[in-house]
């Protein structure tokens, strides 16, 4: 069953985007931003935690996990370090999903041209 609630919790998600992309003006950048923020704010509450429990691994793989991987690890800091932490802890969780999106980024510049 856990499979099931991760793929609707994905593809709602997924859904969501999707409307708001068709019917506002907004690029896809503003909702990948509106969703990290979304990620961000259900995590200050302890929100997407019990998301998580909830629904599995499907609350991990969108974009708005990367909002909740930034604020966790920010808070888990800032409790241990002070006003200093809050820069450490967010890096902390996020370091390798930017460092492999940097490296495959690279990686892909190499093989493929860009198209005029």
């Amino acid at each position: 069953m856990i499979y099931l609630y991760s793929f609707l919790f994905s593809g709602a998600l997924c859904l969501l985007g999707q409307i708001i992309l068709d019917n506002t003006k907004l690029t896809p950048g503003h909702i990948t931003s509106m969703f990290v923020v979304l990620g961000a704010f259900l995590d200050c509450f302890s929100w997407y935690d019990t998301i998580i429990a909830y629904v599995g691994g499907g609350a991990l793989v969108p974009i708005t996990s990367f909002g909740h991987s930034l604020i966790h690890g920010a808070l888990a800091k800032a409790n241990e370090f002070g006003f200093i932490g809050l820069m450490m802890g967010m890096f902390d969780l996020t370091a390798s999903g930017i460092t492999a999106a940097i490296l495959f980024t690279f990686i892909f510049t190499l093989i493929f041209r860009p198209k005029n």
